[in-house]
């Protein structure tokens, strides 16, 4: 009875060593494809980043063209203060007189 008893307990521990190490190996591929789906969110952030910090850059570059546009206009505007006319005086002729023909 001794003898088999100890068969049993032996065919139990390889059981139990090889359910461990199927659970240990889904763990490590659940683990695997946890760390791949972040890295692919980490580059698709980088590159949307990248993409982003491209269009800043234009618009940068825009702003500073438009500003340097508009203070070459106020210089020859014929209303004094163009922009300041367009707060007190909404009318369309204000607007109007202010534009290039």
């Amino acid at each position: 009875a001794v003898v088999f008893q100890s068969h049993e307990e032996d065919d139990r521990k390889v059981r139990r060593r090889e359910k461990n190490r199927v659970a240990a190996q889904r763990s490590r591929k659940k683990q695997t494809q946890k760390a791949d789906k972040l890295h692919e969110e980490y580059e698709s952030l980088e590159q949307e980043n990248t993409s982003l910090k491209r269009e800043i850059g234009k618009l940068t570059d825009e702003m500073k063209h438009l500003s340097e546009v508009l203070k070459d206009h106020e210089k020859i505007c014929p209303l004094l203060h163009c922009t300041m006319n367009f707060v007190t005086i909404p009318r369309p002729d204000a607007l109007a007189s202010c534009l290039p023909r």
